[in-house]
């Protein structure tokens, strides 16, 4: 019987060739694209996932400050995972990660080279049990023999020893110290939040304390934020609980007026990538919305094919009439159909397989990710499982269920009509069909548009030709060796500064002035920067003068207007203000700039006066940039030999702040484009079987003297008018969703209403074109053909 079917199925493909084409080629580059955008969010979404005590891990935060500076910091004390060992009831372990910039390369031989991009840590021993890291060798449970023992991943092994067992070899930081290699592990997968080159042992941290510190020890630094930190829990233990009792712990051992106002979080391990640390989302919104794109291209392949198949219902009555009278029962007819759609999608399948491994590659590199298509692999499995699975029955119950319905005395007597409902349903669908595509358009216009907004947005200061590097061994004569590279033409100006503009990451609340309230805290950004910083950069001052480089610069202070706002301060020149130790005045207000992405408001910043910082910022143009590169690289070689030079330009820096943003506008602007190309495809489907239906009306039409324009106009005016009603509905669901899309952006486009005009046109423009080719292709047809056999 099965056989019967297939062979039916089979014939039928064959017999209808041009629909059978444009059935499996939607099928086909639905499934294709909906599999690679699955394969996506599905590794996204299994982050971290991979540790057998996920679920028990969770990431300690602190919450820090009152009113509009509070903050949350992934990182915290290092005496938290101490005291929440000794003190939590249900803590079972700790772990922590300290980043360690101990070293800018190591030597083996004659080999020099940088750790990795992933860079290094200082670690607990409980690193290596408690997280499913694998250890290829080495002791897991004892990593670290001593202290100058180290940890490093298998790229990191290939780079320095080739094939040669590292364990055991000597790699020497910086010239200065020695470290065995005590343990080599796989390399940290892909999909893991975590990841490293060279891992350190914590006492090295530990051993960074003296006596005559402010903080003696590690243990009893509770003003340093700086240790990432993990808690593994007991089941059923209340988070509240950890939280509460972490917080008591910090006030009893950092007494003070400001201790009430920092507390701890605990975020779970399998969320730290796709969540922000107060459990609102990052890039869960984004892995979300590819989702439904997903669904929605899935969705639109699936309605070509059910519009096609119901549409040719009347061709194929006489055949399943003839079935009924000679005694096939619904349920075999059903069974038929529903094969026969299965035939389709496992052509389809079979091509998108094959379309998925070639796109692999390129996918990757669009996506920034190491995905692989196997089909060996479970995972990718449960991926095309939920994917055939969901459009295989979307796609085959409609169709099955009508063909199967036919009467067959009225099919053999020609008097067989399908009924308005499948009309009004095919119409429906073909509607939304267009809806999720002009969504799709609307949505990349306005997520593009913001792409442009961020590129071109007044930051505040001027990044153009600027790039930078530490100095090393140049800081101590820096104003020599500025005044010698300032005679090079291609260099017009340099400043120095402790860290980037562009991300003021260091944050302190070590702040009083006149009129502080004392029950609030105050977060500001400290930035050091030299004489030169302020008009190097081109920052505006709204009062006040920039630092001049006189000795009473050192208690001077330069505030941004955020600042100043947010202190409360009136009339700021002149006024007290203390940092850290030091009581100082307030001699500049600086307009406020964007120190960090557009999607963070601006925060207070403070600049602080030092001679000279350690990184210094070169100011070229795009003509002798790289001539300016090759001067500031002689300089600084001569400084620090054997050491490689590292620059990097502010443009490039800046742009890879949007990179994950510019991916998915660009995947997003692919996947829109698809979701139009396949509704297209069945739209032109859908116009080719009316003129086919309405052959013999064209025929006479042309007869009775229409025009190809009054034949063209009568085929496409309903399929247009559906159009335009999708237009109107798809416009307040996209707007909705593009407005919540924004309110990622503390600074964001606005939705214009050109983007729907553009976006209607758009559709409306492709649709029409599609239809009209055939359409203009029926009403050129000889009406002699059409009319011969009446």
């Amino acid at each position: 019987m099965f056989k019967n079917y297939f062979k039916t199925a089979w014939r039928n493909i064959l017999k209808n060739k041009f629909y059978a084409f444009i059935n499996i080629t939607g099928l086909t580059v639905g499934l294709s694209v909906g599999l690679l955008i699955l394969l996506w969010v599905s590794d996204e979404l299994s982050f971290d996932s991979f540790h057998t005590k996920a679920s028990q891990l969770y990431q300690v935060n602190a919450q820090i400050g009152t009113g509009s500076t509070k903050q949350i910091w992934g990182g915290v004390q290092a005496p938290i995972a101490t005291f929440a060992l000794r003190e939590v009831p249900g803590v079972k372990a700790a772990v922590r990660m300290v980043p360690s910039y101990g070293y800018s390369v190591f030597r083996y031989g004659d080999k020099v080279l940088k750790p990795g991009e992933n860079g290094m840590f200082m670690v607990d021993p409980s690193f290596f049990t408690v997280l499913d890291f694998q250890m290829i060798k080495g002791d897991r449970n004892r990593p670290f023999p001593n202290d100058q023992s180290i940890v490093i991943t298998q790229t990191t092994a290939k780079r320095f020893f080739g094939d040669v067992n590292p364990i055991g070899k000597v790699l020497k930081g910086d010239n200065r110290d020695n470290y065995i290699v005590s343990g080599l592990m796989a390399d940290f997968p892909e999909n893991s939040t975590f990841k490293a080159d060279v891992l350190f042992s914590i006492n090295l941290q530990a051993k960074s304390y003296s006596a005559t510190d402010y903080w003696k020890s590690m243990d009893s630094d509770w003003g340093n934020y700086y240790a990432t930190t993990y808690l593994q829990l007991q089941p059923n233990v209340s988070l509240k609980s950890v939280q509460d009792k972490l917080t008591q712990i910090h006030i009893v051992n950092q007494p003070g007026a400001q201790a009430s106002e920092v507390s701890y979080l605990l975020q779970p391990l399998t969320q730290l990538h796709l969540y922000h640390a107060d459990g609102t989302e990052s890039g869960m919104q984004t892995v979300r919305i590819f989702l439904i794109v997903a669904i929605l291209i899935l969705l639109i392949a699936c309605i070509n094919y059910v519009n096609l198949s119901t549409a040719r219902a009347m061709l194929r009555s006489k055949e399943v009439s003839v079935r009924k009278i000679i005694g096939a029962e619904r349920i075999q007819l059903f069974a038929q159909f529903v094969i026969e759609t299965s035939l389709f999608f496992s052509v389809a399948l079979a091509l998108a397989f094959f379309t998925v491994k070639i796109l692999m590659p390129f996918y990757n590199d669009l996506s920034g990710k190491q995905m692989q298509f196997d089909l060996l692999d479970p995972r990718v499995w449960k991926v095309i499982g939920f994917t055939v699975a969901g459009t295989l029955l979307a796609s085959s119950i409609y169709p099955a269920l009508l063909l199967s319905s036919f009467k067959p005395i009225n099919a053999l007597k020609g008097k067989l009509s399908i009924g308005v409902g499948n009309t009004l349903f095919r119409k429906g669908l073909v509607v939304t069909q267009f809806i999720f595509s002009i969504g799709l358009i609307i949505s990349t216009l306005v997520i593009n548009s913001q792409l442009k907004y961020i590129r071109e947005k007044e930051l505040g200061y001027d990044k153009s030709y600027v790039f930078a590097f530490g100095m090393g061994g140049m800081q101590k004569n820096y104003e020599a060796l500025r005044t010698e590279l300032l005679n090079q033409p291609a260099i017009h100006n340099i400043a120095s500064g402790a860290g980037n503009i562009m991300i003021a990451d260091n944050t302190t609340s070590d702040t009083n002035w006149d009129g502080k309230n004392p029950k609030e805290s105050f977060l500001i950004h400290p930035m050091h920067i030299d004489k030169y910083y302020i008009s190097f950069f081109k920052l505006k001052m709204e009062s006040g003068e920039p630092f001049t480089g006189v000795a009473s610069d050192s208690v001077h202070y330069i505030l941004n207007e955020t600042a100043v706002r947010e202190a409360g301060i009136k009339d700021p020149i002149g006024k007290m203000f203390s940092l850290h130790d030091t009581r100082g005045t307030i001699i500049g207000v600086v307009k406020d700039f964007h120190m960090a992405s557009l999607r963070k408001k601006i925060e207070p910043a403070i600049f602080v006066y030092k001679p000279s910082c350690w990184k210094m910022f070169v100011k070229t143009n795009g003509k002798d940039a790289s001539l300016a590169v090759e001067t500031a690289k002689k300089v600084w070689t001569k400084y620090n030999p054997g050491f490689p030079f590292e620059y990097s330009f502010m443009d490039q820096d800046y742009d890879s702040m949007y990179k994950t943003d510019q991916r998915s506008g660009l995947l997003f602007s692919v996947f829109a484009g698809i979701a139009i190309f396949i509704s297209c495809l069945g739209l032109f489907g859908l116009a080719t079987y009316t003129a086919q239906v309405k052959v013999k009306e064209i025929g006479i039409r042309k007869v009775l003297g229409a025009s190809v324009a009054n034949i063209t106009s009568m085929l496409s005016q309903d399929f247009m008018l559906l159009v335009v009603l999708s237009l109107i509905v798809a416009c307040p669901i996209a707007w909705y969703a593009m407005t919540r899309w924004l309110q990622n952006y503390a600074y964001k486009t606005s939705i214009q209403w050109w983007v729907f005009v553009l976006a209607g046109v758009s559709a409306i423009l492709i649709a029409f074109i599609t239809i009209s080719f055939q359409a203009i292709k029926a009403a050129l047809a000889n009406p002699v053909k059409s009319l011969r056999s009446e």
